[in-house]
Order: structure tokens, then sequence, then C-alpha cells
């Protein structure tokens, strides 16, 4: 059986699919401890965000997530760190939005290799920066000084994650279960990596150029572009779901595409990608140097396409144009078809093959 050279970089998906699995397994058992109606687990474990029942006509929405190996290639250039901030804020806002919820506020957790005031200062300008944008409160958070456990890169070592809040209405949660066949998926672009991928990334692109490296094709060094913070989507997103009929929302992150199959779930429905633009340049030097197949960097990179959007045909343009004022890009990447699966082309990106 071939290894994939993701996971000759340190990371499996199918692994870390069967980790998740566990864990969701065990942890519906703790569903039990709230047997009265608040505070009560709606939806259950598996979508982009946890939903709980706070009484009312609302439900709490929750997310926790961290931006992974990019902090290192912070700490090999010893700059950035205002974008891992900024990363920091869309890892959970991005994933909150998925469900229709709006972003309230987040508390951080900061590990660090030693005390470091001037670098801290820096992940929470971009904490700020990010949570501006998100329109969410930095309402507190955790400092760890751990050196037996923060290695890093450098003098800067240290790892950064945050845990984000959101509400939503209960009739209003966007959960995939009224998805269409003949649904236009709508792709918006990214901002280039984002915070996923690093690891085969850096080990790639790494082991034939450094990262102060100023590439043909690119206006900024290689560990420049690969630290451009995560693009957030919250603004125009809800601004989408509050003036159109939204049948599905992802966010292209960990498993990129093959994540749609979250939003696919309920209606058992598929998605087809056959309209996708050419892949960004930092992706085809990525692919260039890894010689990773097509499958598997549409398997972990988010390829240009950053979000997607699935609704009704007759919508879709309108929902480009809400995005353009929003200054993104985006297009028709795809259509939701009734055969359950992730498909570009001939290949199924989803765990079905």
């Amino acid at each position: 059986m071939r290894v994939s050279r993701y996971a000759n970089a340190g990371v499996n998906i199918n692994d870390v699919a069967k980790i998740h699995s566990l864990l969701a397994r065990k942890f519906t058992k703790s569903f039990d401890h709230r047997r009265r109606r608040f505070g009560q687990v709606v939806g259950g474990i598996g979508h982009y965000a946890g939903l709980i029942d706070i009484g009312g006509d609302r439900l709490l929405a929750i997310h926790v997530d961290g931006v992974g190996t990019k902090v290192l290639v912070a700490q090999m250039v010893d700059k950035g760190y205002e974008s891992i901030g900024v990363d920091c804020v869309a890892m959970c806002a991005n994933d909150l939005i998925c469900l229709g919820s709006e972003p309230l506020c987040l508390v951080d957790y900061i590990a660090l290799k030693h005390a470091d005031e001037a670098l801290v200062d820096q992940l929470a300008k971009g904490l700020l920066r990010g949570a501006e944008e998100a329109r969410m409160a930095v309402v507190g958070g955790e400092t760890a000084i751990v050196p037996d456990m923060i290695r890093g890169v450098g003098r800067n070592g240290f790892d950064i994650a945050a845990t984000g809040l959101g509400l939503v209405n209960r009739d209003r949660v966007i959960d995939g279960s009224k998805l269409n066949e003949g649904d236009a998926i709508v792709g918006v672009t990214s901002s280039g990596v984002h915070s996923n991928g690093l690891s085969l990334a850096r080990k790639s692109l790494f082991s034939k150029f450094a990262a102060d490296d100023t590439i043909d094709g690119f206006d900024r060094s290689l560990g420049e572009e690969l630290l451009v913070p995560t693009r957030i989507y919250v603004k125009p997103v809800l601004e989408i779901i509050r003036r159109y009929e939204v049948n599905g929302l992802a966010h292209i992150t960990g498993g990129a595409f093959s994540k749609l199959t979250r939003i696919g779930r309920k209606a058992r429905k598929g998605f087809k990608l056959d309209r996708m633009p050419r892949s960004q340049p930092i992706f085809q030097l990525i692919q260039k140097t890894s010689r990773v197949n097509k499958k598997e960097m549409y398997r972990t990179f988010n390829m240009g396409i950053g979000f997607c959007v699935c609704a009704p045909k007759n919508d879709a343009e309108n929902i480009i144009e809400l995005f353009e004022k929003n200054k993104m890009k985006s297009q028709i990447v795809g259509t939701v078809i009734k055969n359950p699966g992730v498909y570009l082309g001939s290949l199924r990106l989803d765990n079905g093959t």
C-alpha cells in the first residue's frame, strides 16, 4: 500500500480520522451528564462546532482550534507573529460560521518556551486584529511557561490555540440537512496556504529553499508567503445567510475538500467539484517540490479556495456579487449531487476510496 508523502511528513490523514472517530464515540457518553434541556448537546459531534441548548430560541456554538506547525515557520524567520494571532482567531471564527452562528468571543492559550513579553505582544496584536475582523471579543485566556514541553525553533518556541463561542437561532442552524441536488457550490478564494498542511509544505519546500529565499513568481520571501494570515470570512458569510437561502457552509481546513463530507452527511448528498480554478503559485510550488499527486494535494491544501457556500443556483450570482463587495473573489466551483462523496473529476477525495 502506498504511504502518502503527507504521512511521511508526519501527518497521516486516515489515522487522524480514526482518532476523531475514537474521541467522538467516547465523548458522546458524556452527553448523559446533561439530561435537562438547558445544557443539552444538539446535533452531536462531527460538524464544525458543537451546539448546546441554552434555552429559548438560541443555541450556543463552541469550537477550539490552533494554528499547527505554521508557528514553526514564524519561529524560523523570527517574524510574522502578529499574523499567527490572526490565524488563531480565523481558525475558530471561520468554523463557527459554518453552522450559521455569529461568533461572539474567544479565550486563548499561549504556551511558551520561556517568558517573552515582546513575542506575546505581537501575538496579542494579531489576536486583536483578527477579533476586530471577526467581530469577536477576546475575554481572557491562559499563558503557560513550559520549557520541558515546548522546544520550537530558535529562541522563540511557543504554541497557541483558542476556544471560540457563537450564537445561532435554533431555526437558523445550517448543518447541511437541507442540501439539495443541484445546489451550486460557491468557492471563495483563500489568501494562500492558511493554517493547514504546513507539515508537508515545510518538509518539501525547506528541503530545497531557505525561508528567506525569494522565488521567481513571488513578490515576497518563501517564509513570508507561508505566513500570510488565514482569510476571515465572517462578515460576508453572515450577511449572505441573512439575505439568501444557504444550505451548507464549509471552511476548507484540515482534510481540505474531503471536509465537505461534514455538511453532506445528514442529507446524504455529495459534491462534484468540476469548475475549480487554477491553483495559486504557492500550491504549484509545493506540488512540484513534494511530488505528491493531485488527490493528495486536494485532501491536504485549500488549493486557493478557503470557504464554500452551497446554495440554490438562482442565488449563486448574488452571493458572488456580495463577496465581491467585501473584496473577496469567488466563483461557482461545483454542484451538490445525489451520490455521497467528494469528487474532483475521476478522483474521489473523501475516504470512500
